[in-house]
C-alpha cells in the first residue's frame, strides 16, 4: 500500500512539475517572439533609413526616385555631391542675401557612411534575416497634389521575410493584427499614395 502511495505521489509530483513548465513556457515563448521580432527589427530599420537618405540625395540630383536597387546602389558608389560655401554678399547693405560658392564634391558614399567603415554598400537592398536572401519590394513614381506630379517612393519588407526561423503562427498573428487595423504587416518607409518619406516604425 505505501508503494503504491508512493508511486501515485511520484507521478502527482512529475505531473506538478510538467503543468508548471507549460505555465512557465506560455509565459516565455511570447517574450522570446517579441524579444528576437524587435530585435531583427532594428537592422531592416537601419536598412530602411540608409535607403531613405540615399534616395533623399537621388532626388535632389535627378527629380525624382528610384525603384531600382542597381541605380541607387550605383548612384552610392559613383555619385558626387557638390559641397558649398555660403558667405554674406559683400554688395547686401540689409545683410540678408548671401552667396553660394561650389569649393568642391564629396562622393555620397563618403557623405552617407563615411562614419561606417565597415558598411557594405550591396547589402543595402537585401531584407536583414530573410533565408533564402530577399530583397526589399521597391516602388517610385509620382502622384498628383495640387495639380502637380509629386515624386514618392516606397520600400517594405512583409514579417514572412525577416521573421523567418521564428513561430509561425505568432507571425501570422502579428500580421494578422496590422491587417486588421490596415496597417502594413512589416516594416517600410514612404508612401505610393501620399508624398511621406516616414517610416512606419516612427508612426506606432
Amino acid at each position: 500500500m505505501d508503494k503504491k502511495l508512493t508511486i501515485i505521489n511520484i507521478v502527482l509530483a512529475l505531473l506538478a512539475i510538467f503543468f508548471a513548465y507549460l505555465v512557465f513556457d506560455s509565459i516565455r515563448q511570447p517574450v522570446v517572439f517579441t524579444n528576437a521580432k524587435n530585435e531583427r527589427e532594428i537592422k531592416v530599420v537601419q536598412n530602411l533609413k540608409d535607403i531613405r537618405s540615399t534616395q533623399g540625395l537621388f532626388k535632389e540630383n535627378y527629380n525624382r526616385y528610384t525603384a531600382d536597387f542597381d541605380s541607387l546602389i550605383e548612384f552610392i558608389k559613383v555619385g558626387e555631391l557638390p559641397v558649398i560655401n555660403i558667405i554674406p554678399d559683400p554688395n547686401d547693405t540689409t545683410f540678408t542675401k548671401t552667396i553660394n560658392d561650389t569649393v568642391g564634391y564629396i562622393n555620397v558614399l563618403d557623405s552617407l557612411f563615411g562614419n561606417r567603415p565597415n558598411f557594405n554598400v550591396e547589402s543595402l537592398r537585401y531584407i536583414p534575416f530573410s533565408e533564402p536572401r530577399q530583397e526589399f519590394d521597391i516602388q517610385a513614381g509620382y502622384i498628383t497634389r495640387g495639380g502637380m506630379q509629386v515624386p514618392v517612393f516606397e520600400v517594405k519588407a512583409h514579417y514572412n521575410t525577416y521573421l523567418n526561423g521564428l513561430d509561425h503562427q505568432r507571425i501570422r498573428n502579428e500580421a494578422a493584427q496590422r491587417e486588421n487595423l490596415n496597417k502594413y504587416p512589416g516594416m517600410k518607409v514612404g508612401s505610393m499614395t501620399e508624398p511621406s518619406t516616414d517610416g512606419n516604425w516612427e508612426n506606432l
